[in-house]
């Protein structure tokens, strides 16, 4: 398994992995439909997304994670 030092990593990793993926073929669907090729399109721009995806979520997750501990009432 890895180790807890690596949560940060780990989660950015995951959460931009999935968003990517889901995200780049819901636009790339509106954008061109069901065409002959799809899936080949949808691979090239969730690779490209997932690009600028990780490092994203790596920089900003800490971020939302303090808006929304500010956000909370705590009990």
């Amino acid at each position: 398994m890895i180790s807890p030092k690596f949560r940060r990593l780990t989660f950015a990793f995951f959460m931009s992995l999935f968003m990517s993926f889901i995200m780049s073929m819901v636009i790339t669907f509106i954008n061109l439909g069901l065409v002959d090729g799809f899936i080949l399109k949808w691979m090239e721009a969730f690779i490209k997304a997932f690009i600028f995806a990780f490092p994203i979520v790596f920089i900003v997750a800490p971020i939302v994670h303090n808006i929304t501990d500010k956000l909370i009432i705590k009990e």
